[in-house]
């Protein structure tokens, strides 16, 4: 295992020295086990929101493409294993994650070693199945395994022992700080530099800044910072309008803006970068321990983190210093065109001993627990369970207008809506259907959609025709009902299986005798009831017209009169058959 740790630093060391020949940026930092599995768990989950629609993966997806990849990349033998689905949009995306972020790793730092070594340098270190079988993590030594310090027992701390996942959780942190020095494009490192310690800034924050980043092209790092600037130096001109996502975290990412301005200043400011590192390891434990009990396991990881970082930069600096001039050309050399070169100068010496502090750190051999590590992760600091980079690279849930509640809550919130409904006491009549409802009982309600579509009778009677043959009797029994039909001022038609409806109390202008009788509730009369009423009508009429016409009184003659007049009309003569027809409709 010490082979192989020194193999990896030559290997890294060659390639920091002599890649400005091959990169574009001198501030490339390296992805290192752990790091290349997260990258290409979001890789993954990326192909699958674009083919399927659902940005996530399961694990053992995750770990057969983790297999598969790390063969097919180091050009190794990989027949034996099933070609993962959407393998080369997988590929893509990996690639095209690092290159946006500004990062390789260890297999790109293996494939251009062999461009980069010059003469005196180890011909090959390692060999690719070596250098598969340590990030796999299938040989690693029993004497190096999870080589973490211990945290001294306390009465709050009653195992005695931190959690290695929050020291790894820990420490990473720390190095996601300082690698934001070195690398602003890195998004992963700002992704775990965010929240912690916690600015309210959470998950859909994170989102908000994510789809600002891609609308404007750019990395997570300068849409904070040009989105912040933009408010404090602005004006009301060039500020952002209110409606931007992003004004609702601007405290937040104000806070931590600000702080990375502090840290940007010591390591601009300071020339000595064994008290520059000192300075920033020790602000970075302060903002995580803020807040938090002597007897925190935070607290503990982050005292202990610090402290090995100091003491592991005043040893880097210390070789660094030792080591012969002129073995090449420092990262964060200023450029031809550099207006300020002292600004371009300034904090050169840290930031090289900070890269090899990271590059240190990208050799760290793998986690082993990779649900943990994939799945819980970035959980201890911020306080939500079960987060990690996956969820927060997902957006949040959009409304897809289905209720967010359950079934039985539902059921329930309805219920109670219509017991909230006041129903005043009501008093039917037979009458009933010619009144005003506003509140319909329920089964008419479901029967009937619309209040306005609803018939005024369900089942109609049938027409009733008057016969000329009809009797005397009925002829009276129509005479009683035209009278009746003067006295009240609608019919209710029942259908068969319907009872009578009462009379509503809220309608004070249905009195007796028909007072007060609105205009437009003789219009909701029946259809029926109207039909009877003008059959009848025209039946009276069509009697009248077929009675001979009565015989007048005879006229008192006047007393003293000359004469005497025939009291005895002149006789008028009927049709064949009219006298016996009309005596039979006489009484």
């Amino acid at each position: 295992m010490v082979v192989m740790e020194e193999s990896l630093r030559t290997m890294t060391r060659v390639f920091r020295r002599e890649c400005h020949r091959v990169l574009d940026s001198e501030r490339t930092t390296i992805q290192g086990a752990d790091g290349m599995l997260m990258v290409l768990q979001l890789a993954v989950a990326g192909v699958n929101k674009q083919e399927y629609g659902d940005f996530g993966v399961a694990l053992s997806e995750v770990l057969a493409a983790w297999k598969y990849f790390l063969l097919d990349k180091l050009q190794l033998s990989h027949n034996d294993i099933p070609l993962p689905q959407n393998y080369d949009l997988i590929r893509k995306e990996y690639d095209c994650f690092l290159k946006r972020t500004n990062t390789v790793d260890l297999i790109d730092v293996f494939i251009m070693f062999k461009e980069l070594r010059i003469n005196e340098d180890p011909e090959e270190p390692l060999t690719a199945m070596q250098l598969f079988q340590f990030l796999i993590g299938e040989k690693e030594s029993l004497e190096k395994v999870e080589s973490l310090p211990v945290c001294p027992a306390t009465p709050s701390n009653k195992a005695g022992i931190c959690s290695p996942q929050i020291q790894r959780v820990v420490r990473r942190v720390f190095c996601s700080y300082l690698g934001l020095l070195v690398n602003s494009k890195n998004d992963i490192a700002l992704a775990y530099t965010l929240d912690n310690p916690n600015r309210s800034l959470g998950h859909i924050a994170f989102t908000d800044l994510r789809h600002a980043a891609c609308t404007n092209a750019s990395s997570l790092f300068l849409t904070v910072t040009s989105f912040v600037r933009a408010i404090q130096l602005g004006g009301k001109g060039y500020a952002p309008p209110e409606s931007h996502p992003l004004r609702k975290h601007i405290k937040g990412l104000s806070e931590f803006l600000n702080f990375v301005d502090q840290c940007q200043d010591v390591l601009g400011e300071t020339p000595n970068p064994r008290e520059a590192g000192s300075k920033l390891v020790s602000s970075i434990r302060a903002a995580l321990v803020k807040g938090r009990s002597g007897g925190d396991p935070v607290y503990f990881a982050a005292e202990d983190t610090a402290k090995s970082f100091k003491e592991r930069i005043s040893q880097i600096h210390t070789m660094q210093t030792q080591s012969a001039v002129g073995t090449g050309i420092s990262p964060a050399r200023p450029k031809a065109y550099a207006i300020n070169h002292c600004t371009a100068y300034g904090g050169r010496e840290t930031v090289k001993v900070l890269m090899a502090l990271l590059d240190e750190e990208a050799l760290v051999p793998p986690c082993r627990n990779k649900a943990e590590l994939l799945s819980e992760d970035h959980a201890v600091l911020n306080g939500s369970a079960g987060a990690c980079l996956l969820t927060m690279y997902k957006s949040p849930e959009a409304p897809t207008g289905s209720s967010p509640k359950s079934l039985r809550n539902r059921v329930s919130s309805q219920q109670e809506h219509i017991k909230s409904k006041v129903v005043r006491p009501t008093i039917r009549s037979q009458f009933a259907c010619t009144y005003k409802d506003d509140e319909l009982p329920l089964n008419r309600v479901l029967e009937f959609p619309s209040a306005s579509q609803l018939p005024t009778c369900v089942h109609p009677a049938p027409k009733r025709t008057i016969s000329l043959h009809a009797s005397v009797e009925e002829e009276c029994d129509s005479t009683e009902m035209d009278n009746r039909l003067k006295e009240t001022t609608n019919l209710r038609c029942e259908g068969p299986g319907q009872s009578a409806l009462g009379e509503h109390s809220g309608n004070a202008w249905n009195r007796a005798g028909g007072k007060g009788t609105r205009p437009e509730q003789l219009g909701r009369a029946t259809g029926t009831s109207k039909r009877k009423l003008a059959n009848r009508e025209c039946a009276d009429q069509g009697k009248e017209e077929n009675q001979p016409p009565q015989k007048r009184p005879p006229a008192k003659a006047p007393v003293g009169g000359l004469g005497k007049r025939n009291s005895k009309p002149a006789s008028k003569k009927l049709i064949a058959g009219q006298g016996k027809l009309t005596g039979f409709f006489r009484l």
